[in-house]
C-alpha cells in the first residue's frame, strides 16, 4: 500500500474592501446578479460574474425548475454563456456569491461537483488555470488560483 498527501491553497480575503479593485468589481456584478436567481424550491440564491481574456463579463445566475434536476446552476449558467457567445475567449477569472433566503450565509460557498467539473471542462480545454473567488453573502472570500485546488482528481478526455 502507499499513501498520498493532497494539500490545497487557498488565499483569504476578510471582505470586498480587500479584493483588488478589478475583482472587487467582477465580485460586486456577481452580487448584483445574484438577486435575478429563480431559486424558489431551494430559497439559495448564486450569482456569477466571469472575467474573460477579450475584456468581456459574462454574469449567470441559478434557474431552478419543478422538474428538479430540470434547473441549472449559476456558474454553468454563466459558464455555458461564455462558451457558446465567446468560444474562443479563455475565462480568467470568476467571482461566485451564494445568499439564502431563510439564513444569512457568512461562510465561503464553492461551486457544486457538477459546477466543478464544467469548470474543469473549460479550464483543461484552454490550457490555462482559471482563477476563482467564492464567498457567502457576508464575510471572507477565498480565492483559489485553479480549479484544481478544489477538484484535485479531476476527470477529463484523457481518460475517455
Amino acid at each position: 500500500m502507499k499513501e498520498i498527501t493532497i494539500t490545497t491553497q487557498f488565499k483569504v480575503f476578510e471582505s470586498i474592501e480587500e479584493l483588488p479593485n478589478d475583482i472587487q468589481d467582477l465580485m460586486t456584478q456577481a452580487v448584483e446578479v445574484r438577486k435575478n436567481a429563480y431559486a424558489p424550491y431551494s430559497k439559495f440564491r448564486v450569482g456569477v460574474a466571469i472575467f474573460l481574456d477579450n475584456g468581456k463579463i459574462v454574469i449567470g445566475s441559478n434557474q431552478e425548475n419543478a422538474a428538479y434536476p430540470s434547473g441549472l446552476c449559476a456558474e454553468r449558467v454563466a459558464i455555458f454563456y461564455a462558451g457558446a457567445v465567446y468560444p474562443e475567449a479563455k475565462i480568467l477569472k470568476m467571482a461566485i456569491t451564494a445568499a439564502s433566503d431563510t439564513n444569512q450565509t457568512t461562510a465561503p460557498i464553492p461551486p457544486c461537483g457538477s459546477c466543478r467539473q464544467s469548470i474543469a471542462e473549460y479550464e483543461i480545454k484552454q490550457e490555462t488555470p482559471i482563477e476563482i473567488y467564492f464567498m457567502g453573502e457576508i464575510g471572507a472570500i477565498y480565492k483559489s488560483e485553479s480549479l484544481k485546488n478544489l477538484l484535485p482528481f479531476m476527470f477529463d478526455k484523457k481518460f475517455l
